[in-house]
Formats: C-alpha cells, structure tokens, sequence
C-alpha cells in the first residue's frame, strides 16, 4: 500500500500552501480593485466568483501538465529573445495589468465630474468577472508552475491550491474593504499592481525578476502608510 500522508508530502503541502497564498496576494488585489466598480450587494458574489475561477484554473492547468511543460519550450526568437507559450502569456498579461493599473491611477488622480456615478454605473458584472478571468490566467500559470517546481505528488499540489483558495476567500472582503476605505492605501494597491505587471512583462521578455524584491518594496511601503494613518488619526485630520 502507497502510503500518501508522509512527513515529505506534509511538509510540501504545508509549504506549498503558505506559497500559493502570498503567490495570491497579487490577485486579491486586483479583485479589491475590480469590485469596488460594484453596487455594494454584488461584490462579496464577484469576490466569491473571481476567487473561484482562479481555483478552477489552476486544477484545470494541473490535470494537462504535459500542456504546461509544452508551454515552456521555445516557439520563435526575436532579436535574440526566446518566447514560449508561457512567455506570451506572461506578456500579455503584464501590459494588461500595466493598462489597467495606469487607468485606474489616472481616473482617481483625475476624476470626472461625477465619475464615481458614472463607473459604478458603466461597470457590470459580466465586465468585471471578464477582467479577473483575464488576469487569474495568468496568476494561474505562475502558481501552477511554481506548484510543479516544489511538489510531486498531483493530489498534495491539488490540495495546497484548495486551501489557499479558501483561506484568501475568508479574508478577501476584509483586505477588499479595507482598501476601498483607505484611498492612500488604494493607490498604493494600484502600484503594486503596476509593478507587478512590469515584472510579468520582463519575465515574458526573458529576465526574471524575484518577486521578493516587490513584496519587500510594498511590504515597507505599507508599513509606512500605517505609520502615517495613524499621525492621521492622532492628529485628527
């Protein structure tokens, strides 16, 4: 009989889980972003839904890792870069996240009159879930293949997944909430955005960037923030 709750496949799936959630954070984010468009009543669903489809990815991409390794082989060289499947999907998923971070930047530095009415009126379900099925793509590819990398079993891969899906359903509507009534807190979340779309454009281009470096950088930037909310708050402004 195989035994299947080794110390080996419990310490990778302990791992493994703790990674998919800080891999996760990135997501989180941008859903935050995306529902705040929302009436009130229909973002905990698309929360719930958005999450959801990153789950249904990521299994998907697991079951056909045969796919996943073709993505990795060389498809054509351009000025002496290689791209592969991945590296396209990378790309693309990083100009996206760079256009769509600069647009929300731009429409909250300068908002219209009467924007805040006339995007949540604009925004509807079926548009938001589009974008965060867009993006999740290629959060899942990136998960996905970090998963590959650390375990070998399908089940304990699998099972990480599950778990940290739901541990960032639990506390998605509170990151989600505090951030829409922070509007510093919510820039800074469209920065990291930015920064993290920048890094998937220079992955997709051939040149890794840890992503260590950005989580440091956005981890002592909010630090920071917090720091002043409260001088805020203890000065009364």
């Amino acid at each position: 009989m195989i035994e299947i709750f080794t110390f080996d496949n419990l310490a990778a799936l302990c791992t493994l889980t703790a990674l998919e959630i800080i891999l996760g954070v990135d997501n989180i984010v941008f859903i935050a972003i995306l529902v705040d468009k929302l009436e009130k009543a229909e973002r905990p669903k698309a929360r719930i839904v958005g999450l959801g489809l990153a789950m249904v990815f990521r299994i998907l991409l697991l079951l056909t890792l045969s796919w996943i390794m073709l993505l990795t082989a060389p498809l054509f060289s351009l000025m002496g870069v290689d791209f592969s499947g991945k590296s396209l999907i990378l790309l693309g998923g990083g100009l996206f996240l760079i256009w769509k971070a600069t647009h929300e930047v731009h429409r909250t530095i300068e908002p219209a009159k009467n924007s805040e009415k006339v995007s949540r009126r604009k925004a509807t379900f079926a548009s938001i879930v589009s974008q965060i099925l867009i993006i999740d793509l290629v959060f899942s590819l990136d998960s996905v293949i970090t998963a590959v990398g650390m375990a070998q079993d399908l089940w304990v891969m699998i099972t990480a997944i599950i778990i940290a899906i739901l541990v960032m359903m639990r506390f998605a509507r509170y990151i989600s909430d505090f951030i829409t009534e922070h509007p510093t807190l919510k820039m800074l979340a469209l920065s990291f955005l930015l920064l993290v779309g920048v890094m998937l454009v220079a992955d997709g281009l051939g040149t890794h960037v840890s992503r260590g470096y950005i989580y440091f950088a956005m981890a002592f930037s909010l630090f920071v923030e917090v720091l002043n909310m409260k001088v805020r708050a203890g000065s009364g402004t």
